[in-house]
């Protein structure tokens, strides 16, 4: 909404010292947007006159048309005598009144004006344009102004260039700022000032006289006033000041009707309509639309209409979607062109409707109006009346025109709504101590009417529909008294409260694969269908089963993932051709698992709150959604330097990397061989943990097949793992527990065993552990070892158990035993036997 300073004088007299910044301020103060405060007529300075075009010679020597004009200045240049002016418009003609800078004048962005010599002619002036002026973009043409002004007179007054205009961002909970009342009325308020209401007119009552109106949903339109004015001028054209006012708001001029309308509608916030009176046939209706009904509207735009449209009709049928635009075939004419007769008598229309049916329409058009935005947000009701008493006196005085004595006023009564508050709510909402006094006060500044002592009883204005509940009310109390006097106190939370067990497990995994050396790259939970099957995925995996959405951000990524390597990938693929080779990344998402069995979702109505059985519905159709983290690695594990050749990344780091989440969680992880897409069959690992007594598996790790790899464009051998990271937290033992630490020395001892070679060696260490008892504080495997010293078909894994005691130092006794222990289990459940014995 822009609001030029000065219109807004005419209804708080501000103090002449008072600026436009000062009024923004202020507003900002009181909870209002102020984006901008644009000053006009910076830097114009004068002599800025009205011109009489006397004589108009055309240069024709020349490429382009050039004219030399003669313009009466009355006395603005000390003379009297008219000024010689080169110009290039062609817009005017002898007889008319134009605006001229003479010689000595400076056009805003520094442009001075002098007598020179051009076209061969000397030019002492410019004859101006709104461009040049700095009022309007319009480079069409210089501006005509009517006859009546005298040559001489200032056009800097007349035309009202110097100027402050707000430009303020109005929030939809605050329609009634869309007008220079709205805001006048919070001007006045923040300057403790009084206000000039400018719907504060007398209006006729009713009677039977009026224009015929029929309204046949009261629900939806629940007022309607209609008034008539005869005889209106059709050489009748907008006044200047009308015309800069309009302008200044951002709005175009258009005819004098029609510029009413908009006048009054800024000026109260209340659209109206200008119908044609010689256009319209019957009574004017107010009703739905019927199934297949058409319309042009004022934009030459032919729609076709919603049952749920709400129309206004003539005998013929629909002449406008009501509240939102007119339409073509009752459109006001300006002037008696070919095939058209200047509209004379003028019938207008001053409705209410009901903000959602308005806003639906709009929306189901793509047709947003200067009148949909103030329906949609509300408007008061109460101004309909005084809206169209407005525009009937400003026709009369501009046109020339007669006001009808019929008044047509269709309405429903409405009982003023109130709302009950005790006194002290304000102060409780806001941490801070209102007294009575001061509550009523500020409600009652802003219009509302308040009785009662402890409890208020406050009636609301018609104005403001976005008052409801207590809160509100309080709201307006703390704003009008100022949220810089709201003290700064931080808030105490209950105690107990904090990260859930689940959320520390995320920021520990997060944290732990980070200190690794992994960077997280999160990344959106779309996918395609394609990158699945590139990743080797075949019919009948259950990743392939995904749940498509029905309005995708790309229709090229139209589902929702089931794993979190297709996102991670590409990430690992775009950072490797942008020159980063030595890549470790890591993700922890959310992947969205339907099992096809999930019943169709409801819809619940708009009108209330789902009930408790719809959500439950409708987290019934919602697919599994567990938390999964993936790592990806290509490139360098370790760097090359002065020590030597790096270490390339390969499957035992991914391993590692699940074994290091796992840790997190305090859970024991299991790694078996297996074959799963996208892995190399030879080197991929499934990973288990034991919830409840059952093995269940959690996810795999492992290097990437090399069709994959081919397939997306990848690092040679890039590995990869992921897992299910709400099962591995099921199988932990709760939150992971600092160390002790003993200060008894450790034993070491270190343990050769030779294994058939399709024994892994986690199973060779699980056997370890479980038979080394409590005394084992580590247990490391640093040496596999295959050669013509060992059999065929055998492997050597060479272990070293670190065994201490926390309150004792060990004996040599005790260590042998439960080195002897761990070898006696191997070789009973393994098969295995101690290398070299």
């Amino acid at each position: 909404m822009r609001a030029p300073l000065s219109w807004l004088r005419e209804y708080v007299e501000l103090p002449a010292e008072v600026t436009g910044r000062d009024v923004a301020a202020a507003l900002t103060a009181a909870g209002l947007e102020v984006e901008t405060v644009e000053r006009t007529g910076a830097g114009l300075t004068g002599p800025l006159v009205v011109g009489h075009v006397l004589a108009i010679e055309e240069l024709t020597e020349f490429k382009k048309p050039i004219r030399y004009c003669q313009v009466d200045v009355g006395d603005a240049n000390g003379t009297g005598e008219p000024q010689n002016i080169i110009c290039g418009a062609r817009n005017f003609a002898v007889g008319d009144k134009v605006v001229v800078i003479l010689p000595g004048g400076e056009l805003p962005g520094g442009f001075t004006i002098s007598s020179r010599k051009t076209y061969g002619r000397v030019s002492e002036g410019m004859i101006c344009s709104a461009s040049e002026l700095g009022t309007s973009d319009d480079h069409d043409g210089i501006i005509v102004l009517p006859p009546q002004y005298e040559p001489g007179t200032d056009a800097v007054e007349l035309l009202e260039l110097v100027d402050e205009i707000l430009d303020i961002s109005v929030n939809p909970d605050r329609g009634y700022c869309l007008s220079l009342r709205g805001l006048a009325r919070e001007t006045a308020i923040a300057f403790d000032l009084p206000l000039r209401d400018p719907a504060l007119l007398d209006v006729p009552v009713p009677n039977g006289d009026g224009y015929p109106v029929e309204v046949a949903d009261r629900g939806a339109c629940d007022r309607f006033v209609a008034r008539t004015v005869t005889g209106v001028r059709p050489d009748a054209t907008s006044p200047v000041w009308l015309r800069r006012r309009l302008e200044k708001a951002g709005m175009r001029s258009i005819s004098l009707a029609v510029d009413i309308t908009n006048y009054v509608m800024l000026e109260l916030g209340q659209p109206l309509h200008a119908y044609d009176r010689a256009r319209l046939e019957g009574p004017i209706g107010v009703r739905r639309a019927e199934p297949g009904e058409k319309l042009t509207t004022l934009d030459d735009v032919r729609r076709t209409l919603h049952p749920e449209d709400l129309v206004i009709t003539d005998g013929r049928g629909p002449i406008g979607l009501a509240g939102v635009m007119g339409g073509a075939e009752t459109e006001i004419t300006a002037g008696g062109g070919e095939g058209a007769t200047a509209t004379t008598d003028v019938v207008i229309e001053a409705a209410h409707f009901t903000p959602r049916d308005i806003a639906r329409t709009a929306r189901r058009h793509k047709l947003s109006s200067e009148a949909s935005r103030r329906f949609e947000r509300g408007v008061d009701p109460e101004a309909a009346a005084a809206a169209a008493q407005r525009a009937v006196d400003l026709l009369v005085l501009l046109g020339g025109g007669t006001a009808d004595p019929g008044v047509t006023h269709v309405s429903s009564v409405a009982t003023p709504r109130t709302v009950l508050m005790p006194a002290t709510h304000p102060g409780r909402v806001a941490g801070v101590a209102y007294d009575r006094e001061t509550v009523v006060r500020r409600l009652q500044s802003i219009g509302c009417d308040v009785y009662g002592s402890d409890e208020l009883t406050v009636t609301v204005p018609t104005w403001r529909s976005d008052l409801l509940a207590p809160n509100d009310l309080a709201e307006e109390v703390i704003r009008l008294e100022g949220y810089a006097h709201l003290p700064s106190t931080l808030p105490r939370p209950p105690a107990g409260r904090g990260l859930t067990e689940t959320q520390r497990l995320r920021r520990r995994t997060g944290r732990a694969l980070a200190g690794a050396g992994y960077v997280e790259a999160p990344s959106y939970p779309f996918l395609s269908r394609r990158a699945l099957t590139d990743l080797g995925i075949t019919d009948g995996d259950a990743r392939l089963r995904t749940v498509t959405l029905a309005n995708p951000l790309s229709d090229e990524e139209p589902e929702l993932r089931t794993t979190l390597l297709p996102g991670l990938l590409a990430t690992l693929r775009r950072n490797d051709r942008r020159g980063s080779h030595d890549l470790a990344l890591f993700e922890s998402g959310t992947v969205f698992l339907p099992t096809g069995e999930e019943p169709a979702p409801v819809r619940p109505g708009v009108s209330g709150r789902p009930s408790a059985e719809e959500l439950a519905r409708l987290d019934a159709a919602l697919p599994h959604q567990p938390r999964h983290v993936a790592v990806a690695l290509a490139g360098d594990r370790a760097a090359a330097g002065w020590w030597g050749a790096g270490r390339p990344a390969d499957w035992a780091d991914a391993v590692q990397a699940a074994r290091l989440v796992a840790a997190q969680a305090s859970a024991e992880l299991e790694i078996a061989s297996a074959q799963y897409a996208p892995f190399h069959p030879g080197r991929c690992a499934a990973l288990y943990v034991t919830i409840e007594g059952d093995r269940v598996l959690v996810g795999h790790a492992g290097e990437l097949h090399p069709r994959v790899v081919k397939a997306l464009a990848l690092p040679e051998r890039s590995c990869a793992m992921e897992l299910d990271l709400d099962l591995v937290e099921a199988a932990g033992s709760g939150p992971l527990r600092a160390p002790r630490v003993s200060a008894f020395p450790v034993a070491t001892q270190d343990l050769a065993l030779v294994v058939d070679r399709s024994v892994p060696a986690a199973a060779v260490e699980r056997v370890l552990r479980d038979a080394s008892g409590e005394l084992l504080e580590s247990l490391d495997l640093f040496d596999v070892y295959t050669g013509e010293q060992i059999e065929a078909g055998r492997k050597s894994l060479a272990y070293t158990l670190r065994l201490r005691a926390a309150d004792r130092t060990l004996t040599a006794e005790e260590v042998t035993a439960a080195r002897e222990a761990a070898v006696a289990a191997a070789g009973e459940q393994l098969g295995a036997t101690l290398r070299g014995a």
